[in-house]
């Protein structure tokens, strides 16, 4: 079931187009993944869904509501971490979550404020001033506001920027947890081992959507399946043996490697083992080529050219 949904969503400033016709559904309890360089609309894509922006035209629906027209509604289910989190730096910690924590009648203010600074690791220091805070707390407490009234759908944009690895780690693995409780996280970063690691499905944009699909999925899309033999020497002979294969697509070499492409993959590669082994060729290794989110992200990106 879609707990967000994009229809035609689009974005003007002026001449300039952010978010040309965006079609989106994300279900429940799904991590989706937003990718596009700078520019490309991801900031604009979530203020228009949380409500903050009115598209030129096309309408979003998020967990029941439309997203422009039923904002106080909406603001009750969603949570957003934006890109630069603003807090009131002379109050402390309890005070600021305790605070914006009052927008919320269905829930216990001090219950709810002590859970999640406990959860964030900034219990101690609750009554600490935020302006004292480096960037990485003001992260992890902008994190804990956003979670304040359980949000069904929690909006991330670049969560981890700015903290140190073990604070991203906890970072990540809070957002496996929200998962696995049902929520719905739409994540947007650069971080591509990040997406790779947490999200189900990722979105590339780039003003329009040029892609969305699983990891996996994106990488069949765009790369070729080859297996990839690793031999002591690629002769001659083993070359022409692989050539003549009648279910060999494709041959590539590169020094004692070669790249495979077969008509059926799963059912012919003991058979092109065999082929090479029967031509004198001593197989050290047999393993699929991979290829990175880094590389699919890339391919994307630079296919569709200049934004």
């Amino acid at each position: 079931m879609a707990i967000i949904e994009a229809h035609g969503l689009t974005k003007q400033f002026g001449t300039r187009t952010a978010v040309e016709a965006l079609d989106l559904e994300v279900t429940e309890g799904e991590v989706l993944g937003f990718l596009g360089p700078n520019g490309a609309g991801k900031t604009t894509t979530i203020r228009m869904l949380a409500g903050m922006l009115a598209p030129t035209s096309g309408h979003a629906i998020v967990a029941g509501h439309r997203a422009h027209g039923e904002v106080e509604a909406l603001h009750e289910v969603i949570g957003l971490l934006p890109e630069s989190p603003g807090f009131y730096e002379r109050l402390s910690a309890w005070r600021n979550l305790a605070f914006f924590a009052g927008f919320y009648f269905h829930i216990n203010v001090s219950a709810q404020v002590t859970k999640y600074l406990k959860l964030m690791g900034l219990w101690e220091r609750r009554g600490d001033r935020v302006g004292t805070f480096s960037k990485g707390m003001k992260q992890r407490l902008a994190l804990a506001r956003a979670l304040l009234h359980e949000p069904k759908v929690l909006f991330l944009d670049e969560p981890t920027a700015g903290l140190d690895p073990e604070a991203a780690g906890e970072v990540r693995e809070l957002v496996r947890a929200l998962s696995g409780q049902g929520r719905t996280v739409f994540l947007s970063t650069h971080n591509l081992a990040e997406a790779e690691s947490l999200c189900h499905r990722i979105a590339v944009i780039r003003t329009r959507l040029l892609a969305l699909d699983t990891p996996e999925g994106l990488r069949q899309r765009l790369f070729r399946h080859r297996i990839v033999v690793h031999l002591d020497a690629a002769g001659s002979e083993v070359l022409e043996r692989v050539k003549r294969l009648t279910f060999v697509r494709s041959l590539e070499t590169d020094g004692s490697r070669l790249m495979v492409e077969l008509a059926e993959p799963e059912q012919k590669r003991p058979e092109l083992v065999r082929a090479i082994v029967e031509a004198g060729g001593q197989v050290l290794e047999v393993s699929e080529e991979k290829h990175s989110l880094e590389e699919v992200y890339l391919r994307l990106v630079r296919e569709e050219g200049p934004a």
